[in-house]
């Protein structure tokens, strides 16, 4: 089965809690704190395969779920991070957000993208030591990973797209100049998913696909046209293959090229060829003349082909391969977006809601996602750090008094004074 479309879920792993230990040995009085840290969770990563044609995979799997890391200890042992996931997909992967937004295009085999970032571990107990807390009696809890929904699609890696109408050949041809076994049959839309195929010559080989049927409207979606046309975007030049039998082979061929433009006009400022097929079907020979001009003037080279009598398919590909091979296209190197706790910077803000005080901003949300609002030993420094970043003065500027709520993201407490 072929899919070239999916939407999966990643969750990053949770880092592990710093642990609250203290010394302990024979003739060591007042051994001092020695609580390690939590080790940090597993992140994901998407690495592109070549040997992959399809998201079949990730079809029947929609949650990937990195593991957590583990707890700290006590003598100062640091907890084990997880280990990363790495999730293969096929080369021409491209992914996006659930806001469309673009997170990675893996079109190299073994390229790999880092996606969702693993927590960070919780500080042990041994980390607040200070000259004013000998003892301290808290840690931080583990910062968890990020999660959130992703959408794939497979975009084919070819050198050269076959495009045109249902029926033209496409399947034929792709199996008559290569080693694919595409099905063929006497009726239109045979093909629902496109076929690739490699086609060796004496000295060189390149990569076909035979994108599905286009019909008029296939931009808008008409006959899963959208979806089909996603597969002409990788390839490096475009075969325009037209049946020979048809009535006024022009106005096919500007059907097929509108379409191309309605979906992206960057498609037609690739190198186009035009072949005719079916000459073994005895067509108008004013039709072919007329085609050959109208591609003449536009500079693309015809060919007249029959897949099914071989003939006219040696030149065409002496033809594209000549062409590759004087195609040089610039790789792009670009930076995509890392999902964590942080992705969204935001200010500190400290404001009144109803009865509620609420205090937002990204970096006072990170630290107290680490509290352990039940320990009063932690939520005392909490307090202090508040103090420090001058938000316990903006509360009691806002009439804030003891027993009243506090809000902090997710969380929320009762005010109180040190």
């Amino acid at each position: 089965m072929f899919i070239d479309e999916v939407k999966v879920h990643l969750q990053a792993g949770t880092g592990g809690n710093g642990c609250v230990s203290f010394r302990r040995e024979k003739c060591v009085p007042r051994g001092g704190p020695d609580g390690g840290d939590g080790g940090d969770g597993g992140s994901i990563h998407l690495k592109a395969s070549r040997h992959l044609k399809t998201l079949i995979d990730l079809h029947y799997q929609i949650h990937y779920t990195a593991k957590n890391g583990a707890h700290g200890k006590g003598s100062n042992k640091t907890g084990k991070s997880a280990e990363d996931m790495t999730i293969i997909v096929p080369a021409g992967t491209t992914v996006f957000s659930e806001q469309g937004e673009l997170l990675a295009d893996l079109v190299t085999d073994g390229q790999v993208q880092l996606l969702a970032k693993g927590g960070r571990g919780g500080r042990g107990n041994a980390r607040f030591l200070s000259d004013s807390r000998r003892a301290p009696r808290f840690s931080e809890k583990g910062e968890p990973g990020a999660g959130f929904w992703i959408r794939l699609e497979l975009k084919l890696l070819a050198d050269v797209g076959i495009v045109g109408f249902p029926n033209a050949g496409k399947s034929t041809l792709i199996n008559a100049i290569s080693n694919c076994k595409a099905k063929v049959a006497d009726y239109p839309f045979t093909t629902l998913v496109p076929n690739l195929g490699v086609v060796k010559l004496e000295d060189s080989s390149f990569t076909v696909a035979d994108i599905p049927g286009l019909i008029e409207g296939a931009h808008d979606g008409h006959g899963l046209g959208d979806r089909f046309l996603r597969h002409v975007e990788r390839t490096r030049v475009i075969l325009h293959l037209i049946d020979g039998s048809e009535p006024d082979l022009v106005t096919r061929l500007k059907i097929i090229l509108s379409e191309l433009e309605y979906y992206k006009p960057e498609l037609l400022k690739k190198s186009q060829a035009v072949a005719i097929s079916k000459l073994d079907l005895a067509p108008d020979e004013k039709q072919l003349v007329k085609l050959e001009k109208f591609c003449k003037k536009n500079g693309w080279p015809c060919f007249r082909i029959s897949a099914v009598a071989k003939k006219g398919l040696k030149e065409l590909l002496y033809f594209l391969s000549t062409r590759l091979s004087e195609i040089t296209e610039p790789v792009e190197e670009q930076e995509y977006k890392v999902y964590r706790l942080e992705e969204n910077e935001t200010p500190l803000k400290v404001f009144k809601n109803g009865k509620v005080f609420v205090i937002k901003g990204s970096k006072i949300e990170r630290v107290a996602i680490r509290i352990d609002f039940q320990n009063k030993f932690a939520m005392e420094w909490f307090y202090n750090f508040l103090v420090e970043k001058g938000v316990i003065s903006q509360l009691k500027e806002l009439g804030i008094k003891p027993g009243e709520t506090v809000n902090i993201g997710k969380f929320g407490f009762e005010y109180f004074e040190d």
